[in-house]
Parts: C-alpha cells; structure tokens; sequence
C-alpha cells in the first residue's frame, strides 16, 4: 500500500512562539486526510529557523501526540562536521521518532566531488551506531542528489529505511528503486507531483511533497488510486501538475493561507521570511479544489 507522508508545517503564534495547540490541530488533519506518516523537522517545519532546543520540543511532541498511530521520522544532520551530526542524529532519535533524515547537502560542500560525499555518509553510518536512517534531497542548503548505484549500498546496508526524492527526473527514480529493489524495509518517497503517478507506478512507497500541505486527501486519493486508468486519476495528476507553480511561490505562507480557510486555527505567520501576496489566484485555486473533490466524492 502506497503511503502519503506529510512533510509537516509549523504553526507559530502572532509572537514568533511554536504554537503547538495549532501542531494538535495539523496533526488531527494530516490523520484525518489518511497520513500513512510523518516527515517532522523538515524544511517545510522551517527547520533551519529553529533553534537545537525547539528541533528537540517539536520531534517531542508530534512522537508523543501521534502516540504510535503512524511513524514519525524527523531531520537530525545538523552541524557544522560529522561529529557534531552525528550528535545531532543521536539527539533527534531520543526524543522517540522511527527515524532520523539525513540532509544529503549537509554532509559535504556544494563544490565536493561525489566521492567525497560517498565517504562522508559511510563514516556516518560507522558513527550513528544502530540508528534508522533516511536521506532527504533537500534544495537548502543546496541539493546534492544522491546517484542510485550509491542509494542501493546505502539501502543495503541495513540501516537506510527511508528517501525522500527530489530529482525531479522519473527515470533516475526508476533506477534508483532498481538498485533498492532487494531491501524491502525501505521506501523511496517521491517529492516531485509532475510525475506522481508514473512514480507510483514505478514502483515508489508513496509520496512526500508540500502539496499535500494544502490538499491531503488528493494526495491519500492518489496514493489509492493511481493504478486505476481512469479519467479521474488524470484529473487529479493535471490539478497538481498545472498549479504547481503557484503551490510553490510563496510556500509555506501560502500553505497556512489554504488550511485557515479550511478552517485549522493557525496564523500564516512564517519564520522563513516567506508571506502571501497571491491570495486572489490563492481563492481560486481553492474553487478549483473544491471542484474536484466534489468530482471524486470525497
């Protein structure tokens, strides 16, 4: 069964303060919507405009909320060399999350070659003990995108659960689970919508992508339906695919704007700088929504 994971946003008050009565109600939706699990501590939660001890209060809580209904895994690469990440790994994995994601572009710098980058995450490995991983193509600091060959020794070793994809190219995607295919504790989720339904048939666990930030249940829709050759599936591929520009610009603003109006109790305040000014294209891309939805009957 092909699984929806939410990278989750974080709700903050008017006075810059995590608001975790919001975190409550984005939790309940997220499960509602049929969340199969839980990315916390991603770039989406504004990671990097977090502070160690909030990382660690925001992985906290959402573990002990959810209370075992679904996995939780959450970033912990942060630091400025591999010692002080791999602390950060140790840290993050005591507050009781599944697992921990690696920032595949936290690891080496941007000008580093591949083989570089290769050592860096073995040493890791060596250095995080028994600890469930996962990795994440994160586009901050800079995207290193991890090659397949090098994925499936990672997935081979044992100790790599989890990826969260962002190549953007669905033939990298089909290698990539060509070289993992042997591990099936592990799960390649896709981040990229354009080609969501060619990955879920290509054989990826599911998806983890910020659209499903504004809309879940089109993404649960998906993850159910997208062997079926029908219209709908079409239709539901075509709604992403065609506003996928404006889900992105001024994200994750705009997301906050989308799930007041649905009614979660939340301000559209973002650490990261990012405020909505689209809410006119915003309002239609709700009508759209709707219609949809009422398409597929949900």
């Amino acid at each position: 069964m092909k699984k929806f994971v939410p990278v989750m946003l974080t709700p903050f008050k008017e006075n810059e303060e995590i608001d975790f009565e919001g975190l409550k109600r984005l939790i309940d939706f997220y499960l509602d919507s049929g969340a199969g699990g839980m990315f916390a501590n991603c770039l989406s939660s504004e990671m990097y405009h977090l502070s160690r001890q909030e990382r660690l209060e925001l992985c906290e809580f959402v573990v002990r909320y959810i209370d075992g209904k679904v996995p939780v895994v959450a970033t912990g690469s942060f630091g400025i060399n591999l010692d002080e990440c791999s602390h950060s790994i140790k840290e993050i994995y005591s507050t009781g999350v599944y697992g921990v994601i690696v920032i595949s572009g936290l690891l080496s710098k941007e000008n580093a070659g591949d083989q570089d980058f290769r050592l860096a995450t073995s040493k890791l490995l060596e250095e995080t003990e028994d600890i469930p991983l996962g990795f994440y193509e994160c586009p901050v600091p800079y995207k290193r995108i991890i090659q397949p060959d090098h994925l499936g020794e990672l997935v081979e070793s044992g100790r790599v659960i989890y990826h969260k994809d962002t190549c953007l190219d669905i033939n990298q995607i089909k290698e990539k689970l060509k070289a993992c295919e042997k591990q099936s504790s592990f799960g390649l989720y896709d981040a990229y919508m354009v080609h969501a339904v060619e990955s879920l048939k290509a054989g990826s666990a599911g998806l983890s992508c910020i659209q499903g930030n504004y809309f879940p249940e089109l993404i649960v829709w998906l993850c159910e339906h997208y062997a079926d050759e029908s219209d709908k599936v079409e239709m539901v591929q075509a709604f992403f695919t065609n506003n996928m520009d404006l889900m992105h610009r001024t994200y994750p603003a705009s997301a906050k704007y989308i799930l007041r109006k649905r009614g979660l109790p939340i301000s559209e305040f973002c650490r990261n700088g990012s405020s909505t000014r689209d809410y006119a294209e915003l309002d239609e891309l709700w009508n759209r929504f709707v219609e949809v939805k009422r398409t597929l009957e949900l």
